[in-house]
């Protein structure tokens, strides 16, 4: 039995209250779906920014709550609001905080506002959860924190400088995240997601993930666009291994794992081209009247790395964390979803 296995038998027996932010989104609607199946209790808040309330009712359907469930509590607001984090906050045993303003291109064309809702928010959120007794605080961080620091595979202990304005914000959400624990005693974890792709994931709007955005163009018989030569790299991740180093960093009881960053990801490298091919390679498969397509090369974006590749060995040994699928498995099964939902 796996750690995660091990976990999983706990949850369903001890129920506790969790509260997920940016529960609208991608990877907050997953991990309600996973608690709600657990038989946990789930607060979760979002403001819509970025989310959709069709995640939330898909992801209560997929746990088997379709109408509706006890277990889930949602309020809608703002982490920007200190007295919406409290009210979030109350009663609450873990926090899983997912709510934040993703995207380096965003980010560089409006820095404030990544600003506001990824330092001032994540704030808004560390306070609360200290003041209302949060037993642990886990938290999305990112890979974007390398920045240009060159080695390979990432280790967690060694960073460069911030490439972007949403890296300057994901490194400051993981200093005040260990200055909270040195001074008031809080449990904070922080993840740093890699490229995390599965369902739920929006294929919409200008900064939308290369893996649902190729999807959905493909599938619409628009154009699809590889920035640079396409032999750019990144560790790509599919959703349940996020949801499961989410669960293992919120109930660990190892003291050394706790107030640590950890890398989720697969310690693995696939080029943009590498994917493509693998994109279009099932979905021709699902769908055989399309017709195969040639990518369209263009300008490299600002203030991307060129390759990332991430060391899993300390969540593996401090978590118990053991990937259930690679890229490949993630996107067979990714990928039903995307052609139901996109096509």
């Amino acid at each position: 039995m796996t750690a995660y296995q091990a976990l999983q038998a706990r949850l369903e027996s001890n129920r506790h209250t969790w509260l997920v932010t940016g529960v609208a989104g991608f990877i907050g609607s997953n991990l309600l779906e996973a608690l709600l199946k657990l038989n946990q209790r789930v607060v979760g808040l979002d403001n819509f920014a970025t989310g959709h309330q069709y995640n939330i009712d898909q992801a209560l359907a997929d746990a088997g709550c379709g109408g509706g469930s006890e277990n889930f509590h949602f309020i809608e607001g703002d982490i920007c609001d200190t007295d919406v984090c409290y009210r979030a906050c109350e009663g609450v045993d873990f926090v899983l905080h997912q709510a934040a303003l993703g995207s380096v291109p965003r980010s560089i064309e409006d820095p404030a506002r990544t600003n506001r809702a990824n330092i001032d928010g994540f704030l808004n959120m560390l306070v609360a959860s200290k003041d209302r007794g949060v037993r642990r605080f886990v938290y999305a961080a990112s890979s974007s924190t390398y920045g240009d620091h060159p080695d390979l595979p990432k280790v967690e202990e060694r960073i460069g400088n911030p490439l972007s304005p949403y890296a300057v914000t994901k490194l400051v959400n993981e200093l005040y995240a260990r200055v909270f624990a040195s001074t008031y005693g809080m449990e904070c974890i922080g993840l740093r997601y890699f490229n995390i792709f599965g369902k739920r994931q929006d294929p919409a709007g200008a900064y939308a993930a290369v893996i649902p955005k190729w999807v959905s163009s493909l599938l619409a018989g628009s154009d699809v666009f590889i920035n640079g030569d396409g032999e750019t790299s990144r560790d790509f991740c599919y959703i349940d291994n996020t949801v499961q180093v989410n669960l293992l960093a919120a109930m660990t009881d190892k003291p050394e794992a706790v107030n640590q960053v950890y890398n989720v990801a697969l310690n693995d490298r696939t080029s943009l081209n590498q994917l493509f091919r693998m994109i279009q390679e099932r979905l021709l498969a699902r769908r055989p009247g399309l017709q195969p397509v040639q990518p369209i090369h263009r300008d490299f974006r600002a203030g991307d790395v060129r390759h990332s590749q991430a060391d899993i060995g300390k969540a593996e040994r401090l978590l118990g964390y053991q990937p259930t699928h690679r890229i490949r498995e993630g996107l067979d099964e990714a990928m039903d979803w995307y052609v139901e939902a996109l096509g």
